[in-house]
């Protein structure tokens, strides 16, 4: 078993290391801490807290962020995606995705990197990214889940 803090947590990390208030040989301490701190939990070796996790090892920093902000992006894309398309769901249903693809074309890839994401974000939605549509993505998931209504 894997024991990773939320991802912020890692951002903290990060922010450490580059901000120079840590150094590399800190990390396990810090991870470990910010598990213990975040989690209630103990960390029983490297391999299953800080070394688990590839980006780090190949030199990713910063990436941490980009499944925040993904999530965000995301969730906000798609309820304009299916404000648009009235039948999307029927159609995955069916396996037919070619709805969903002529949207992202559309609203999305076509723009490539001529815009920055938050800009093609604002542009297909027409509102600026925000975790509105993710905080109400989490609700509808966990409050079925939960039973929560």
């Amino acid at each position: 078993m894997h024991i990773q803090p939320a991802h912020h947590h890692t951002i903290e990390i990060e922010t450490a290391l580059m901000e120079g208030r840590a150094s590399v040989s800190d990390v396990p301490e810090l991870w470990n801490s910010k598990v213990k701190e975040y989690l209630g939990l103990e960390v029983p070796n490297d391999s299953q807290g800080c070394l688990q996790d590839i980006h780090w090892a190949h030199g990713a920093m910063g990436y941490f962020p980009t499944y925040a902000l993904g999530n965000l992006y995301a969730a906000q894309l798609f309820e304009a995606m299916a404000a648009a398309i009235p039948d999307l769901w029927a159609s995955v249903e069916q396996g037919d995705f070619r709805s969903i693809l002529s949207w992202l074309r559309r609203h999305v890839h076509q723009v490539g990197r001529r815009k920055v994401a938050t800009e093609i974000v604002r542009d297909a939605t027409g509102r600026e990214p925000s975790a509105d549509s993710y905080l109400r993505y989490l609700e509808g998931k966990y409050s079925g889940l939960y039973d929560l209504r």
